[in-house]
């Protein structure tokens, strides 16, 4: 079988990773920083339930709109199994007022349409920075254990280092996707990229494992060969692993509902983006490194 070349041409593949780096600075600039969600920002969460048959989001944003409530107004539909009964979730950012349920009532009956409030959430601005806190300390943390690891298992802080490197430029540019598509980060996109976090360093570890054990056996050859040879014998693993992620994570997007779905997204995002900077990028820096070690 051909040994397909993926090292001699890693500076084409580290150069198209800056460029997409630069995009998702310039997508958040313009957006002036990712969309963070009721879980984050604090506001009220409705929950509602109507039999009107007509009823869908369009429907229940203009009725909203033409009470004012326009900014900071996100709807989601609830799957109820019929169409007898409908639910809808409405999220109000920054709103915490206790006459919010009881307006979005009066909203209603002015409509002439019938509808029930199941349930009202505050989430309050101390709440929002707590939960910011803890899943920024959750990333960190788990990105310091993975340098350890990585780095006593190698014998050497740099494999970790770039391999930690590699997992944040498949973490940023994820986000990067959300933002261009107008998501929120909620906590539950936050427990996605988390485990995008897993699976691209784990995919990354299974190569340079190989690499390790190439590099005793293939003495006389060079890091550069050495690495070449390993991406491409563990290249049907990858894709293997990768593939059948994706289906898994396809199904769940295209049956779950809206949260599911914003889930699903980001690791369908993720495991492409990961699958590419574990062949492509993890790799090619450590030899970068390496090369550039050697010449001092």
């Amino acid at each position: 079988m051909k040994e397909i070349q993926f090292i001699s041409n890693r500076r084409k593949f580290l150069i198209l990773s800056a460029l997409c780096i630069t995009i998702t600075v310039i997508v958040l600039i313009i957006n002036k920083g990712v969309n963070l969600g009721l879980d984050f920002t604090g506001g009220t969460l409705i929950q509602i339930r109507t039999t009107n048959k007509e009823m869908d989001i369009a429907m229940l944003r203009k009725i909203l709109a033409t009470y004012g409530y326009t900014k900071g107004v996100e709807l989601q539909n609830i799957f109820t199994g019929t169409n007898e009964v409908k639910e809808f979730l409405i999220r109000f950012k920054f709103q915490q007022k206790d006459t919010l349920a009881a307006e979005i009532e009066n909203i209603f009956k002015n409509s002439n349409i019938l509808c029930e409030i199941l349930r009202v959430e505050y989430v309050g601005p101390t709440i929002g920075k707590h939960l910011t806190k803890r899943a920024l300390y959750a990333i960190i943390f788990s990105l310091i254990g993975i340098i350890i690891y990585v780095g006593l298992r190698f014998g050497s802080s740099i494999w970790g280092i770039m391999g930690v490197v590699a997992l944040a430029h498949d973490v940023f540019l994820t986000i990067g996707f959300l933002t261009l598509l107008g998501k929120e980060i909620t906590l539950t996109v936050i427990a996605a990229l988390l485990t995008l976090a897993g699976y691209s360093i784990n995919d990354t570890i299974v190569i340079f494992d190989r690499i390790r054990e190439n590099i005793r056996i293939m003495r006389k050859e060079s890091l550069e060969r050495i690495m070449n040879l390993s991406i491409n014998q563990t290249l049907t693993r990858t894709l293997l692993t990768s593939g059948t992620t994706l289906a898994a994570v396809l199904a769940l997007y295209i049956l779950g509902n809206q949260v599911i779905k914003d889930f699903a997204l980001s690791l369908i995002f993720g495991v492409i983006i990961g699958t590419y900077s574990s062949i492509f990028v993890a790799s090619s820096l450590v030899l970068e490194y390496n090369l550039t070690k050697g010449k001092k």
